[in-house]
């Protein structure tokens, strides 16, 4: 196998796992219509990105909830996306997937205390961000 053949089974299997990608991320947002508008994450995004460097701060989580976070910041960071963000709509609409899966994850295991203590923004901004990650509370 020479140098040619290799880096095509490479470019292929990369081509390959970023269109399985992109079906997953589809099949997400058809399952959840509930989910968050872009007008309205845009609105959220200084507010979400405190909370998220607050939360990584926090060391009372657990060291596993911190790593997460801090992931999860290198990838919004990163210039490297599922889909790129000069796309329109879809561009950032696997950033907001992620977002919404790490918080799902960081609630579930933290529970709803620590976002509503770090939280910066108003009460509407919060409920939004509880059911952007779908862990909304039915009581007040």
């Amino acid at each position: 196998m020479n140098f040619w053949d290799a880096a095509i089974a490479v470019g292929g299997g990369v081509v390959l796992i970023y269109a399985v990608l992109l079906v997953l991320l589809a099949l997400y947002a058809r399952k959840h219509p509930e989910a968050v508008g872009m007008k309205e994450a845009l609105r959220l995004l200084p507010d979400l990105l405190t909370l998220l460097r607050r939360l990584t701060a926090d060391r009372t989580l657990p060291r596993s909830i911190r790593v997460r976070l801090v992931l999860l910041l290198v990838y919004l960071a990163s210039p490297i996306d599922l889909v790129p963000d000069f796309l329109p709509v879809i561009g950032y609409a696997d950033d907001a997937i992620i977002v919404a899966l790490v918080l799902r994850s960081v609630i579930r295991k933290a529970g709803h205390g620590p976002l509503e203590r770090h939280w910066p923004g108003t009460p509407a901004g919060l409920a939004l961000i509880q059911r952007l990650a779908g862990t909304a509370t039915t009581t007040p």
